[in-house]
């Protein structure tokens, strides 16, 4: 995994909705405006904090030059420390060009400064 990379993190069966739906529309778009995404330097934190237990997490990665219209900001939603970056919109297929498996992780980890889901 690419540290500097942009990358939305998902489950299998995310990724097979956001699929069907033709673009990556997170549950978080509808709820907050923008859908969470990560440079690849904190995946990690990321997929202990918020996939903790998942069998499986994909990485989508995105090349942010295929967003489009899509502005991408970076920004410390929650006060967590770290910007994330956040697309505030849905992000087009096409903009998807890797899909990598993240090693399973265990239980929850105490809360920490990892931020939003990517």
């Amino acid at each position: 995994m690419d540290d500097d990379a942009l990358y939305h993190l998902a489950t299998p069966a995310q990724w097979d909705a956001h699929r069907a739906r033709g673009a990556v529309e997170a549950d978080s778009l509808a709820t907050e405006g923008f859908v969470h995404c990560s440079w690849g330097r904190q995946v990690p934190g990321t997929v202990a904090k918020h996939f903790a237990g998942e069998a499986a997490v994909l990485a989508l990665r995105l090349d942010p030059a295929r967003l489009g219209e899509v502005p991408l900001v970076e920004e410390d939603s929650y006060g967590s420390g770290q910007a994330f970056p956040h697309a505030y919109g849905p992000i087009p297929l096409d903009a998807v060009v890797a899909v990598e498996r993240v090693e399973p992780v265990g239980p929850a980890e105490p809360a920490g400064p990892a931020g939003p889901p990517g």
